[in-house]
């Protein structure tokens, strides 16, 4: 066991390749594997999205798990234990285990600082393993840079393929930081660097993600496939309408509502809507006796330095009286919030695809939207909402405004919107993924075969 904790901890500071087999002219019969091992190092699946470190990823593994679950392959979910109160198991669904992992102190530990506690979770992970059978995990799939390197370990280790979702990638964050926003650090650069050269395949949320594998980290294109994360059209729908939700939220049901939902910080940009409200309001000062700017969300990673800056700025603005912050809700909560809104916000630096965006879509909220990562796939230009270039606040209040003299903008777009979410359900995606990992089993396995013949 010594051996892979040693290389977690050297894999961070020097290059290690592994040779990788052709993935082309795939022959014989495939199958998909029976059970799967997810990793999620940095967040758990049980968390709260919009609190800490927890966002889209963890609502994309736990419907994802569902899904896989419900055709047949069963998924163990191993993440990093945050309290000494949890068992050391959880059932998430039918088929979908969460097992707690010890590693570090329980709390306070910021995701920084993860790297040092990948040896004593591949540890866990490994312990959890020897309580098996042999082939009790037919693949692995790791989410995020942190899980890769114990993925990479634990998959050599049993024999299995490696599958990875990047989530987000250093250098693409890099290439688009906010102003005052910190770099991802070089370790993270080179720890992605080696998890792309070691999976069997890596799986992108969108051909545009696709393309900066291979630009970015020299991926190799046959071993990346495009699966479109998905919605839960039963929970994000538009139900009994933005009038209904707006009773139930205490919300004034005639204002002009641009919402925003997610995590605090620099690289969700929520300033500017902030300044983009300002914009509009000295642009129409009668705005402001119809107007609700909701924030939905907490502090999260670089935003966590100055908790109080976003209500601060709305202070300096003169518009802390159309300002109101919410703490992260529960999905259920948060679908009626995207109903109750006019239009959601998402001025983000960089979206891997950004989910929340199809979410607020299938509840029938159109989307005004920075035209980057994911989103120009979210989001459809002029029939859902609106992208747009770019980080200036006065491009948001223009691309706002026409929702502010035009009250059935919203209804209109928002109708076209939640049609255009139906094809995002979390059946296809899981149907998708599947047949991800039926070619990277089939594949392992040739491979295999020919380094005994």
């Amino acid at each position: 066991m010594s051996q892979y904790a040693s290389r977690i901890a050297g894999s961070l500071s020097s290059p290690h390749r592994l040779r990788l087999p052709s993935l082309a002219g795939l022959s014989g019969r495939a199958r998909t594997p029976r059970r799967v091992a997810m990793l999620s190092v940095h967040t758990s699946p049980l968390h709260q999205p919009g609190t800490g470190d927890a966002g889209g990823m963890n609502v994309y593994i736990v419907e994802l798990a569902r899904r896989l679950a419900a055709i047949g392959i069963e998924v163990e979910i191993f993440t990093r234990a945050t309290t000494g109160a949890l068992p050391p198991a959880v059932e998430l669904a039918p088929g979908v285990l969460v097992r707690h992992v010890d590693a570090g102190p329980y709390e306070g530990l910021a995701k920084e600082e993860l790297p040092a506690q990948l040896c004593a979770f591949t540890h866990g992970v490994m312990r959890a393993w020897a309580g098996h059978r042999p082939g009790h995990y037919d693949l692995v799939h790791s989410h995020y840079w942190l899980s890769g390197h114990v993925g990479w370990l634990a998959a050599e280790r049993w024999g299995v393929p490696l599958v990875h979702a990047m989530h987000t990638m250093a250098k693409v964050k890099n290439a688009a930081l906010a102003e005052g926003d910190a770099p991802e650090p070089a370790a993270r650069v080179i720890g992605e660097t080696q998890i792309v050269r070691a999976a069997d395949r890596l799986i992108a949320n969108t051909a545009e993600e696709a393309d900066e594998l291979v630009r970015f980290y020299q991926a190799e294109p046959h071993k990346t496939a495009v699966v479109h994360p998905g919605v839960n059209l039963d929970r994000f729908r538009p139900a009994d309408g933005r009038a209904a939700a707006r009773a139930r939220l205490g919300l004034p049901p005639d204002a002009f509502i641009p919402v925003f939902a997610g995590r605090i910080q620099p690289l969700k940009a929520p300033d500017i809507l902030l300044r983009a409200a300002a914009l509009l309001l000295d642009h129409d000062p009668t705005l402001r006796g119809r107007m609700l700017v909701p924030v939905v969300g907490g502090p999260s990673g670089s935003g966590l330095a100055k908790p109080e800056k976003l209500q601060k700025l709305a202070a300096r603005l003169g518009i802390a009286d159309v300002v109101r912050f919410h703490p992260p809700v529960d999905q259920d909560r948060l679908a009626d919030w995207f109903r109750a809104a006019s239009v959601l916000v998402m001025p983000s630096y960089s979206e891997s695809f950004g989910l929340v965006a199809i979410e607020a879509q299938a509840a029938g909220t159109p989307v005004v939207a920075a035209a980057v990562g994911g989103l120009p796939v979210a989001v459809r230009h002029g029939e859902t909402g609106f992208l747009v270039p770019g980080h200036d606040p006065a491009a948001y209040a223009e691309a706002l405004r026409p929702f502010t003299t035009d009250p059935s903008l919203s209804a209109r777009l928002g109708r076209a919107a939640a049609r255009h979410a139906r094809s995002f359900g979390w059946d296809t995606a899981a149907a998708a993924t599947a047949e991800v990992y039926t070619a990277a089993l089939h594949e392992h396995r040739r491979h295999v075969r020919s380094r005994h013949v």
